[in-house]
């Protein structure tokens, strides 16, 4: 009997990361495809990875969505369409192509879950 609690429980928690991770994603695209910096930089953690253009390090949230803003001031999306995506163990990863009004660029970023909420902790946007 206590076998299967433990196994309803790890089935419980695995259904509702997906599902997390699934509202998320569709958020995220959604945010990166319509250039909403401010609703994808709801998805930061406090200090994250990124790489656009000639800025790379890590930053803090009000940084990147600062950098982002930038990007999205000087490239207007046009398109964002999903390449690859893939992870486990609480972590996601998608790549994906963004069309802008001057270019196509390669947009990769990683979702982690932290205190049962999805986190972005990298985010590259690398011209194609």
């Amino acid at each position: 009997m206590e076998r299967i609690k433990y196994f309803l429980a790890i089935a419980i928690i695995t259904i509702s990361f997906s599902i997390s991770f699934s509202q998320s994603n569709k958020e995220i695209n959604f945010a990166i495809k319509t250039g909403n910096s401010t609703e994808l930089a709801n998805y930061f953690i406090t200090n994250l990875e990124l790489i656009i253009g000639d800025k790379e390090g890590v930053y803090s949230k009000s940084q990147a969505l600062a950098i982002l803003k930038e990007f999205y001031k000087n490239n207007t999306p046009t398109d964002f369409s999903i390449l690859h995506e893939g992870g486990k163990d609480g972590a996601k990863y998608v790549i994906g192509n963004l069309k802008t009004n001057k270019s196509t660029f390669r947009v990769y970023y990683l979702i982690k879950n932290q205190e049962n909420k999805p986190y972005i902790h990298t985010l590259r946007i690398e011209k194609e």
